[in-house]
């Protein structure tokens, strides 16, 4: 089970939310009016406890997916990134610390071919072998 999220540091108020949306036209260069439904999602959104810092982690990370082009821009419209489901996965997938993968181990040096004789030794010492084990098991 996951922990749940913080309740927000401070009272959550008009000031607040304005501060939000002015984050995120900022980050992403959109001027939105600010109206009673989207104070409302911004509300919802800070009520979970999530911080200016996460709204600048999440707003950052989409828009270094959508250059590579791993994300469509649609990510950053407000109304897709003020679902708290949605807004939850991006903040945790822009925490991923992805790890380099091992570095491959070397390949072993290739073992030189037997010559005949010493194939030969070999088949013999396995028979040798084989014929104490066979000894010692009567």
């Amino acid at each position: 089970m996951l922990p749940p999220i913080p309740p927000p540091v401070g009272p959550i108020n008009a000031a607040t939310i304005a501060q939000a949306h002015q984050l995120y036209g900022h980050l992403t260069g959109q001027r939105l009016r600010l109206g009673f439904d989207r104070e409302r999602r911004w509300y919802e959104l800070l009520r979970l406890g999530y911080s200016l810092s996460d709204l600048r982690a999440v707003i950052v990370y989409l828009q270094r997916e959508i250059r590579a082009q791993r994300r469509n821009v649609g990510a950053l419209k407000l109304s897709n990134l003020l679902q708290p489901d949605r807004f939850e996965e991006d903040l945790q997938i822009s925490r991923v610390r992805l790890r380099p993968p091992a570095p491959a181990r070397p390949a072993p040096p290739p073992r030189r071919a037997l010559s005949a004789a010493e194939q030969q030794a070999g088949r013999q010492r396995a028979l040798d072998y084989c014929r104490q084990i066979k000894a010692a098991l009567r």
